[in-house]
């Protein structure tokens, strides 16, 4: 077998008896298990889709399972949005990735990438923790994918219960009232949206993997 040259990221391996094509990584904090909650949703939409499996991380984890990660072909990140930015122990995770990825090669490079963040308010400065996990993913040279879905809720005939309700772009963003535990907060709507964003980074990352192994073929003799 002809060696594989890997400087062009991740590449799309035959599939194998119960091997699925992609991995997507999922890697996050939670303070109060809220955003546990949209991580646990995240996982179930990314193993909707046929030829992807998830892998769940926290932080901490994470930070003991560097090849693990370096294996995956995707990356979504997730965090609480404290006081306008990502958690302090999120942030270790990033600053930890310095050494052990950038350091050694960039080993990130080309692989995509996603975000989700939750706080308290409707609002609660979520776009700055996102706007840091999409100059994260930059910093490693990976693809960021956009949630992919209209801002709801908008509308005399908008409701809660919509994709969305919050009105985010670059991720998927959720709110959980103060005085609710994760037994009932995130909404099902905050839910079904990270759900979508899960769905969404397993479609994109086989069709860029595809596209990766044709342009890897070469063009055809025909």
């Amino acid at each position: 077998m002809a060696a594989q040259d890997t400087t062009d990221g991740p590449a799309l391996e035959k599939p194998q008896a119960n091997r699925p094509l992609a991995r997507v990584a999922i890697v996050y904090h939670t303070g109060y298990g809220h955003t546990g909650r949209q991580a646990e949703a995240i996982k179930a939409g990314v193993e909707e889709i046929d030829g992807v499996e998830a892998l769940l991380l926290t932080v901490e984890e994470a930070q003991r399972r560097w090849d693990d990660l370096n294996a995956a072909q995707a990356i979504i990140f997730g965090a609480p949005t404290y006081v306008g930015a990502a958690s302090a122990s999120f942030k270790a995770f990033q600053e930890a990735s310095s050494n052990a990825i950038m350091a050694r090669g960039y080993l990130w490079k080309d692989k995509i990438a996603a975000g989700f963040t939750n706080s308290g308010s409707r609002s609660g400065d979520k776009l700055s923790t996102l706007v840091q996990m999409v100059l994260f993913a930059a910093q490693h040279g990976m693809h960021w994918v956009n949630l992919d879905l209209p801002p709801a809720n908008c509308s005399s005939s908008g409701s809660e219960e919509d994709l969305n309700r919050l009105g985010f772009w670059l991720g998927a963003g959720a709110q959980s009232n103060i005085d609710e535990g994760p037994n009932l907060a995130p909404p099902t709507s905050d839910l079904a949206t990270a759900r979508h964003l899960g769905r969404r980074v397993s479609k994109v990352t086989l069709q860029f993997l595809r596209g990766r192994e044709a342009g890897n073929a070469g063009p055809s003799s025909a």
